[in-house]
């Protein structure tokens, strides 16, 4: 991949662990493993400690963040191995599913949010909350402008990477 794709690069990158983070969180928690200090999944059971002090939502998930969760492992994240393919090779169908997943990870996001701040148990410390959540809504859009306004959106309308 040429260094001329700093932007692609950060996403590629930025993608890789919100991969990792859904299928060893994201999808394990949606299924039922508690978020516990005796968590029989030792992602969840490391996460337990974050989760009391910054999202104590996660020790008991109300239904919308299981779906969230849910989502993230069973969707968003084998998506995502498509959407890194498709930036690394630049082909012409990512902008279709970049849109999509641009829509649909935002939309999830907004979901998400909505249940923590205005659920039982908003963040402790919104700043620090928000600097690790923002990315997940962030990254999103940034990706929807890429390939809609970026060489692979150019690409796609002359036709020339497939």
């Amino acid at each position: 991949m040429p260094g001329a794709r700093p932007l692609d690069v950060l996403l590629i990158a930025f993608f890789s662990v919100s991969v990792l983070y859904g299928f060893l969180f994201s999808l394990p928690e949606g299924l039922g493993v508690p978020v516990s200090a005796d968590s029989p999944w030792p992602p969840l059971r490391a996460l337990h400690d974050w989760a009391v002090a910054e999202e104590p939502a996660h020790l008991a998930p109300p239904p919308s963040l299981i779906a969230s969760c849910l989502f993230d492992g069973l969707f968003q994240a084998p998506v995502l191995l498509c959407v890194i393919y498709g930036l690394v090779r630049l082909r012409a169908w990512i902008l279709p599913l970049g849109l999509f997943y641009a829509g649909a990870a935002t939309t999830n996001m907004f979901f998400y949010f909505t249940q923590t701040f205005l659920g039982p148990h908003p963040p402790p410390n919104v700043a620090y909350y928000l600097g690790f959540n923002l990315p997940w809504l962030i990254a999103p859009l940034v990706l929807g402008a890429r390939v809609f306004w970026g060489r692979t959106g150019a690409a796609v309308a002359t036709g020339s990477a497939s």
